[in-house]
């Protein structure tokens, strides 16, 4: 059962269970100690992931102390199945997520099977609106549950007997081989009635049926199939599907140093994400997938396609106001505790790039009503030909002074690339002198002021003494060839400087002006991936399929990946999944295949160098 406050659970034994509009996560122990129902950003019901049990959560599995557990994703799905021994029987527990019913009431299922002998189950639900703050009003009805806190209202109805004891909803039952008990917990809107439950066991067979369809379009066939396919599912499911927005990871708060202050929410849409995301989707076969992302794009940048931000709601909001959240401990006293990111008003030149970028990708993807989206291509563009020489926060989200990034500077420049190589190979209109000129111009201004002849490197910004990983990705967008000798200097760099036990960190914080925030963090599996893809691209090919297949080895028994990696710990950091791990993880499986689909071989199809 759930361990005691201030116990160390890593966050690579958590699974992820979702419904492509809500998710949760489930500790190896089967105990749910994160739920965020109907939405993704929604206030979590069950918060004990960043506190204790007090703060909810839904434990489900044996008293046994010497119980043994496994677990898996049955095949093509995010159906969660873990296996519970003891020395008396065996069972096993499903959990799912079913696509919400149509009056817009969401489950989470949860079905006990005996499987030999008999196994004693204990089940203990703790309901805690608002992030564990409230405790809500409960009423008993025939055969269920009702708890009500403000506009949030659950329901729980089981085939076993339930008690209410202490503020908690308790039971303990034995299952014995060939029994099967099954256990929903359903949102709705408090205000409304909701429907009768549906049948648990047809939604789980529809469940599985669903995914086991959707998995069958991916066209990846290269090494590691099972391993793409499995982060391919995970972004499915983090994949908001109302919208066609991805968020970033499902949590908030996990720290990038357990006791740090780096602690951020990730609930949210970022564009840094969106050419990682037509290339992983389209080119694994995911045209839908892509095509949703594309929409959502053009929706959150039309309102406004002079002020990017860099990242916007699940719905394309803008506003997203950062609070803190002091009654929560933190995950291992990691604080503040934080919902909302105040780093959505920062400027960040690189999402220019990364928007024009994608659009570019799905054009080339041939992703359907793409003329739709030249106008509002050429709005942005328009608008960077005066803001490319202006200072940023970059890509990292510092919080520090706005400096001119190199890695910002290249995605402006890739911005005008891009916008060039659509309108010349597609007949579109457009002043394209006007960018193939800001394109030279920013070209020449990198290699002037963004590249140190004394190391042989290109820098994190200008005038600085340090390198950035993300300039890694400087051979993968076509800026330089790989076997150009600055390329190669710069990847020399980032070698030294910041590859450590295999993983590689995005910039050192040592100094105190790093990023204007105290402490470390551990090393950004993104940016480890993007050195197999830059070694690969300069012919190191053995040297990348090394570090590729010891990168898989850092990711959990379920294949998930979260933000960062501690190889001095060994354990992952930061919110979890995290789509840009998984996304990095696709583009690169694509690269070493040397199959259609990775970063690199889209930019190459468009050059117009």
């Amino acid at each position: 059962m759930a361990a005691p406050t201030g116990s160390v659970r890593p966050i690579e034994d958590y699974a992820l269970i979702g419904s492509t509009e809500g998710a949760a996560l489930i500790h190896r122990d089967g105990t749910i100690e994160w739920l965020c129902v109907p939405r993704f950003d929604s206030e979590a019901i069950f918060a004990a992931l960043l506190g204790d049990r007090s703060h909810g959560a839904w434990q489900l599995g044996t008293p046994d102390p010497k119980a043994r557990f496994s677990r898996r994703y049955l095949p093509e799905t995010m159906v969660l199945e873990t296996t519970i021994e003891t020395d008396n029987g065996k069972a096993l527990v499903l959990d799912f997520m079913p696509r919400p019913a149509v009056g817009g009431t969401h489950e989470l299922v949860r079905i006990v099977r005996g499987i030999a002998g008999q196994v004693e189950i204990a089940m203990d639900l703790r309901l805690r609106f608002n992030y564990g703050a409230w405790a809500p009003w409960v009423i008993r009805e025939e055969g269920m549950i009702v708890a009500t806190a403000g506009p949030d209202a659950v329901r729980l109805s089981s085939s076993i007997d339930l008690d209410n004891v202490d503020f908690s909803t308790r039971a303990r039952f034995d299952i014995a081989a060939g029994q099967s008990v099954a256990t929903m917990l359903e949102w709705f809107p408090s205000h409304q009635s909701p429907p009768l439950p549906r049948d648990p066991y047809a939604l789980l067979q529809r469940t599985i049926s669903e995914w086991e369809s959707w998995a069958r379009s991916c066209t990846y066939m290269g090494p590691h199939a099972e391993v793409v396919r499995r982060s391919l599912i995970t972004l499915k499911a983090l994949t908001y599907r109302p919208t066609g927005g991805i968020v970033a990871a499902p949590t908030t708060s996990l720290p990038e140093m357990p006791g740090g202050v780096r602690n951020w929410d990730y609930r949210f849409c970022w564009l840094r994400d969106a050419v990682l995301t037509i290339y992983a989707f389209s080119g694994s076969g995911f045209h839908d997938e892509a095509s949703a992302w594309r929409w959502w794009l053009m929706r959150a940048a039309a309102g406004a396609p002079d002020e990017l931000q860099i990242m916007y709601g699940l719905h394309g909001e803008r506003r997203l106001t950062e609070v803190e959240l002091d009654h929560l401990p933190g995950y291992e006293q990691s604080r503040p505790v934080r919902v909302g990111n105040a780093a959505h008003g920062q400027r960040q030149l690189d999402v220019y790039g990364a928007v024009l970028g994608a659009f570019d990708a799905g054009r080339r993807a041939g992703l359907p009503d793409m003329d739709k989206v030249w106008p509002l291509q050429r709005a942005i563009a328009k608008n960077l030909l005066m803001l490319w020489r202006e200072p940023d926060s970059g890509l990292w989200e510092v919080r520090g002074a706005p400096r001119h990034f190199v890695y910002s500077k290249v995605m402006c420049w890739l911005a005008f690339d891009r916008m060039v190589a659509s309108a010349t190979e597609f007949g579109l209109d457009g002043p394209i002198e006007d960018w193939r000129r800001a394109r030279d111009e920013i070209h020449a201004d990198i290699c002037q002021h963004g590249y140190d002849d004394a190391t042989n490197s290109f820098v994190q910004y200008y005038g600085a003494d340090r390198v950035d990983a993300a300039l890694l990705q400087i051979p993968m967008l076509g800026f330089l060839p790989a076997d150009d000798p600055r390329v190669l200097g710069t990847i020399a760099r980032i070698e030294r400087e910041l590859l450590e036990n295999g993983v590689v960190y995005r910039y050192r914080t040592d100094s105190g002006d790093a990023d204007g925030l105290p402490g470390h963090e551990g090393a950004f599996l993104a940016c480890s991936f993007w050195l197999c893809d830059a070694w690969t691209l300069s012919g190191r090919v053995d040297d990348a399929r090394a570090l590729f297949e010891r990168l898989l080895t850092y990711g959990n028994d379920l294949g998930l990946f979260a933000e960062e990696y501690d190889p001095a710990a060994g354990r992952q950091l930061g919110n979890f999944p995290q789509a840009f791990s998984h996304f990095a993880l696709v583009n690169t499986a694509h690269t070493l295949a040397g199959q259609p689909g990775g970063v690199a071989e889209h930019l190459a199809d468009g050059s117009t160098r």
